[in-house]
């Protein structure tokens, strides 16, 4: 770090202090503010040297890289807050790609106003997240605007990250019997969002499952190469996933709702909230579409990781010119799983 802290006229006020315009101006106090928090939490030897870049040391291969925007409302929610879910979101992104997630960045937009306090706890979830995912944040930016232009703080994260030799992973690739998978329950995140901006109780506390899932792509990639198709089911949910596959592939899908893996406590929420958990949004989850030699094996490993002890086989890829996504209920019929029309959840990622 360029200067010592005794160097600034008073420390940072973290229990009453406020954002100002000055933290944005390019001055003093915006210095301040990033060696004071963003460098102390973040810490790192790109960090460090104070640049406008990170220069960067990348392994052979080809390189994957993601960018995604965070204004999720309400900014701490149970199991997550902003600043993990915004760490967490681009690596799976990256990791979606079948890449190794190598280095994140964070631009931040600052509300006027915005507690102190409120922001190294968004800061320090960051950098938690960032840690246990060994994924440093090696560069970034602050703005601050008026009071009234934001909604106290939006964080856009851009992360790279390396593809291995063999690995062609892609939306475009699901074919004609191949099989569906899920990492786990479905709507966790969403949910926990929406019950807790809304002030809502239910007998069972549902908490966002948010996490960086590279690890557990890592462990399928390790014994099917081939895997076809990647996604985390975010906004939008599964549903809108898999119709965005299937009109990228050219093909159509059958799920089987009796083995779609919603927990009790989802469902009665869902039920409660007038929401099909189909559409509701997830963010430690993952759709994967392999060739029906590679499901078993691929499944084995999903539940033999932490993040994937209740994946599931959900269904198969089929021949459809339609591109349609149905779904075999648990009375017999078929149902359209069509895309998502409106919102139902905004602001949840």
């Amino acid at each position: 770090m360029s200067r010592s802290r005794k160097d600034w006229p008073r420390p940072l006020d973290f229990r009453d202090g406020r954002v100002d315009m000055t933290h944005g101006s390019g001055g003093r106090a915006m210095a301040q503010l990033i060696e004071e928090l963003f460098l102390e939490a973040f810490d790192n030897q790109y960090l460090r040297s104070l640049n406008d870049q990170a220069c960067l040391a990348v392994p052979p291969g080809r390189l994957a890289m993601a960018t995604d925007a965070h204004v999720v409302s309400p900014l701490f929610f149970p199991g997550g807050d902003i600043g993990s879910l915004s760490v967490h979101g681009t690596i799976n992104d990256v990791a979606m790609a079948g890449a190794r997630p190598l280095y994140l960045s964070a631009a931040f937009v600052l509300e006027e106003g915005f507690p102190l306090a409120d922001l190294r706890r968004i800061v320090q979830s960051m950098a938690l997240a960032a840690r246990q995912a060994r994924v440093p944040i090696v560069t970034g930016d602050t703005k601050v605007v008026e009071s009234g232009k934001g909604d106290g703080v939006f964080i856009t994260t851009t992360g790279i990250g390396v593809i291995p030799e063999g690995v062609e992973i892609s939306g475009d690739r699901a074919r004609p019997g191949d099989r569906i998978l899920v990492s786990g329950t479905l709507g966790k995140h969403g949910v926990a969002v929406m019950a807790c901006r809304e002030g809502l109780e239910f007998a069972s506390h549902i908490r966002s499952d948010t996490a960086a899932l590279h690890g557990l792509v890592a462990a399928m990639i390790d014994v099917a190469p081939g895997i076809h198709v990647l996604r985390d089911p975010t906004r939008g949910g599964l549903a809108t996933t898999l119709n965005e596959i299937a009109r990228a592939s050219g093909v159509g899908m059958m799920i089987e709702e009796v083995r779609l893996p919603v927990s009790g406590e989802v469902a009665a929420a869902c039920e409660f909230l007038g929401l099909d958990p189909l559409y509701v949004a997830n963010e430690g989850k993952l759709a994967c579409i392999c060739a029906p030699r590679d499901a078993e094996r691929v499944l084995a490993a999903m539940r033999a990781h932490s993040l994937g002890a209740k994946a599931a086989l959900i269904g198969e890829v089929t021949e459809d010119p339609n591109c349609f996504v149905q779904m075999k209920t648990t009375l017999g019929g078929r149902r359209m799983v069509d895309w998502l029309s409106g919102e139902q959840l905004p602001r949840i990622c």
